[in-house]
């Protein structure tokens, strides 16, 4: 076992200071970070303990929307009344992820900032280039049916495995950060998870020993919200493909659109292109099958999950005709 430091600070400045060495990780919920330690992938020397900070409170903001607390529990968020009634899509995902004990754990800080599930970054006896950069992609020439089919690169194909931060991306939400070095910034959902491009163990934008404080949801959109996650199982798995759409239509016809993707890339995966392309159109099969191209242009299956392409062009298309419906 590795010897670590620990710290459990009460105010957010005490917790960014104690953050800012570079060997130190915040743990909340701990539901990965505490796995990932003991399997010898991550081996922080300082921990800052941060489930004693004012986070947890849920918060109506000026303009309709929700501020969450980072430490607010995935169980607490997907029960909330407002939550259920304004972001159903947000609810759906967080009930779709992992188990209810996990759920009453997990943070919504923690469940942005979770690692990948492929199978070689939970081996340290095989190559992988997130967990030692330049030593190789293990699943590129591996058992790679859950891995990527857009965004990826030779360097990674590995998916972000959260529910949550594909309807989080579909909501157009906003990450509130915090460090002593840098201060308070705001950073857009869309910008906060990286592609793996050269540097796939460079997971989100996140600079050291920023901490999430918050995230915040804009006024809702108009429109039906709808989450569906296709897996292996009924619970406990991770998801093939999930779709969040978010679809405004009225007399036949589609006003406005928004689709997000999980268990496909590196990050939630969003298409402006294909949501423009909706716009305006008939809300029938042919539609939607076309928006569903636009958003997997450029797919490149690997050996084992060739599946996934179709699989996620029907899912986005029956998501599409539930929530124009």
């Amino acid at each position: 076992m590795r010897t670590f430091t620990y710290e459990k600070p009460t105010t957010v400045d005490a917790a960014v200071r104690a953050a800012a060495r570079p060997d130190a990780r915040f743990v909340a919920g701990g539901t990965n970070l505490l796995d990932l330690m003991k399997l010898e992938i991550e081996h922080p020397a300082h921990l800052v303990d941060v489930n004693a900070l004012p986070l947890t409170q849920i918060e109506e903001t000026p303009d309709g929307g929700l501020r969450i607390g980072a430490l607010v529990r995935n169980s607490d968020l997907a029960a909330d009344s407002r939550v259920r009634t304004r972001y159903a899509v947000l609810s759906r995902a967080l009930l779709a992820g992992a188990s209810a004990q996990l759920r009453n754990m997990a943070t919504t800080g923690g469940n942005l900032l979770q690692r990948t599930r492929c199978f070689y970054f939970y081996d340290p006896s095989m190559p992988c280039n997130k967990r030692v950069p330049g030593s190789g992609c293990s699943a590129l020439q591996g058992f790679n049916r859950i891995h990527a089919i857009v965004g990826a690169s030779d360097a990674c194909i590995a998916v972000h495995p959260s529910d949550m931060a594909v309807a989080m991306r579909a909501l157009d939400a906003a990450v509130e950060v915090t460090s002593a070095a840098q201060g308070r910034r705001v950073i857009p959902i869309a910008d906060f998870h990286r592609l793996p491009g050269n540097t796939p163990h460079i997971d989100t934008t996140l600079r050291q020993g920023e901490l999430i404080t918050s995230v915040v949801l804009p006024p809702a959109p108009a429109g039906r919200q709808v989450y569906r996650k296709v897996r292996d199982r009924a619970s406990y798995a991770f998801a093939l493909v999930s779709v969040a759409a978010i679809v405004d239509a009225q007399g036949g016809t589609v006003r406005a659109a928004r689709i997000a993707c999980g268990g496909l890339a590196h990050t939630p995966w969003r298409k402006q292109e294909a949501e423009r392309e909706l716009a305006g159109r008939p809300a029938n099969q042919r539609t939607f099958e076309a928006a569903a191209d636009t958003l997997l242009a450029g797919a490149a299956p690997q050996r084992h999950n060739a599946f996934k392409l179709p699989l996620a062009k029907r899912t986005v298309a029956a998501v599409l005709t539930q929530a124009s419906s």
